[in-house]
């Protein structure tokens, strides 16, 4: 297994070239049908439609499509201009957590992938061989080496500073489903090997109600810049309350010791929304980055929503656009989740 002699991961604020994005193919990933009867995922792709155009509008976008939907996505895309598509099995939208990671190397300032291993979240919705196959496709398609590593991982379990800091959840790594037999100490130094990664929060207060990933750290806290955070926090009569308090504070805790140090903020999470009586995990910390002076927010027809925006406004700098992920997040994911940006070579 190839170790590049200095990595450093790429964070998101970096320009990119292009943004990721998998057609959505499974009723699966959203059952039922909306109040009007129309089938959900109906809907999804709709929101997909206007999402591809949004971001186009600054950034390309490669779309992976499925060969059975290829004449349908192909029709609805043909006033689109900032789109290529590819023509390749897959087996569901969440890109994020397939996709590879992208890093640098110090030494020869060469872009380099990382391909991680990929099991739908700990085995829980099969197949997903055709999704763990696309890092190495996408790489590919990049132009830039791919390197495999051992550790199962997905995308949205991992946010990192790009000067080698890391905040993550036990959660979601150190499972008998993803990585059975690896301890914390093993699963830092495969970070460190790969994202040149030297300092980790393991953040473990829990994460959102109605999440199916564990807990992943896309959806509690990002950061904005390597001396901002915003974590997800939630009204104390919500049931979020505890754990997300928890983790507000082992992140303020952090942020005073480390260096440089870190302010964290509060980017509280939308009152409790729930479809087919199950409660959906909606976060504002689930935005896309579209390069240095541009954000898209999801937003969940909320009073929470506008504060949100105007707190990551301020605390960005950037121009910060909303998109209604009110169909999107009934797949348990939102903007964030399905999205994965390729760096500038």
């Amino acid at each position: 297994m190839a170790i590049l002699s200095k990595p450093i991961a790429v964070p998101e604020w970096k320009s990119p070239a292009s943004i990721w994005l998998a057609w959505p193919n499974q009723s699966e990933t959203w059952p039922g049908t909306n109040p009007a009867g129309r089938p959900r995922i109906e809907s999804v792709r709709d929101d997909y439609v206007a999402l591809i155009n949004q971001i186009s509008k600054s950034t390309f976008v490669e779309l992976i499509v499925d060969p059975t939907h290829e004449s349908v996505a192909r029709d609805r895309l043909r006033d689109c201009p900032g789109v290529r598509i590819h023509v390749i099995e897959h087996n569901d939208v969440w890109i994020r957590d397939f996709g590879p990671s992208f890093v640098r190397d110090d030494v020869n300032g060469k872009l380099n992938a990382i391909s991680w291993r990929y099991n739908a979240w700990g085995g829980k919705y099969p197949p997903w061989e055709n999704d763990d196959r696309l890092a190495e496709y996408m790489a590919d398609h990049a132009d830039v080496i791919c390197v495999q590593s051992d550790l199962c991982l997905e995308g949205g379990a991992i946010e990192i500073d790009g000067r080698g800091r890391m905040i993550t959840t036990p959660s979601c790594l150190i499972t008998e489903t993803r990585n059975p037999g690896w301890t914390k100490a093993r699963i830092a130094r495969e970070f460190h090997s790969r994202l040149g990664v030297e300092e980790i929060v393991w953040m473990d207060g829990g994460g959102l109600i109605g999440d199916d990933t564990d807990g992943h750290v896309d959806q509690l806290a990002r950061f904005i810049n390597p001396e901002v955070v915003v974590v997800a926090t939630a009204d104390e009569h919500d049931d979020n309350h505890g754990q997300l308090r928890q983790n507000q504070l082992q992140l303020e805790l952090w942020g005073g010791q480390t260096m440089p140090r870190i302010d964290v903020h509060a980017l509280r999470i939308p009152p409790p929304r729930f479809i087919d009586d199950q409660r959906v995990p909606e976060s504002y910390c689930n935005f896309v980055r579209l390069g240095l002076d541009r954000i898209m927010m999801p937003t969940f027809d909320a009073e929470t929503d506008e504060p949100a925006r105007r707190t990551l406004e301020r605390l960005s700098g950037c121009t910060v656009e909303t998109f209604d992920c009110r169909n999107l997040v009934w797949g348990l994911g939102s903007l964030h989740c399905c999205t994965r940006e390729q760096p500038l070579a």
